[in-house]
């Protein structure tokens, strides 16, 4: 369902400029359709994983596990949305930042089944499209202060959308490649890769 006004890509100046290469990932110019096409990506690709074989997987020492990453993805967008909101409302007050690390440190993300986090991250993803499907063309073009950059309605949907698609590679090109794809298959006589 195409939301009330369809967005246009923010222009520099909406978003914070640590955002813009996440931003330049996300295809289209309408928030709301990617943010529904990305939801499908992640259910399919999350919904596919072992819990087993991702426990407490990390590709380097320090780094989060993947339930931590969808833990992540959860709280940025709840926060995200958030700002959006009051934005849109009209609320001036600067909003404020927060510090992922802690955030992941204070939840219990690993410890949680999969199914759970995927089921939260839907619920999530559900509230925050209904939520911009319902704005108008001005609610979208809004600005306000969050921490020390201007941002627009449109420029904090596509935050979300692009950051989403940052981790999203970062799961494929540094998880899914080496430690958790399923063995190779063993060559044997009938198998042309096996000759040669």
């Amino acid at each position: 369902m195409p939301s009330i006004a369809n967005t246009g890509r923010p222009l520099p100046g909406e978003y914070g400029a640590h955002a813009e290469s996440d931003i330049a990932r996300v295809a289209g110019d309408d928030a709301t359709e990617a943010l529904a096409r990305q939801e499908r990506e992640v259910k399919e690709l999350f919904g596919a994983l072992d819990e087993k074989a991702i426990a407490a997987l990390r590709y380097a020492p320090g780094k989060w596990t993947l339930k931590e990453i969808l833990g992540h993805l959860i709280d940025d967008e709840r926060i995200f949305a958030y700002r959006a909101l009051c934005i849109a409302r009209g609320d001036a007050r600067p909003l404020a930042s927060f510090d992922e690390n802690d955030y992941v440190a204070a939840a219990n993300f690993e410890q949680r089944p999969l199914r759970d986090l995927l089921d939260e991250y839907c619920l999530t993803r559900c509230a925050s499209i209904a939520f911009f499907h319902s704005l108008t063309s001005e609610a979208w073009l809004r600005r306000g202060t969050v921490t020390d950059y201007t941002a627009s309605v449109r420029g904090l949907a596509f935050h979300i959308a692009g950051h989403e698609l940052h981790h999203l590679g970062v799961i494929r090109e540094r998880y899914l490649t080496v430690n958790v794809s399923p063995p190779a298959p063993s060559h044997t006589a009938e198998d042309p890769a096996a000759s040669g």
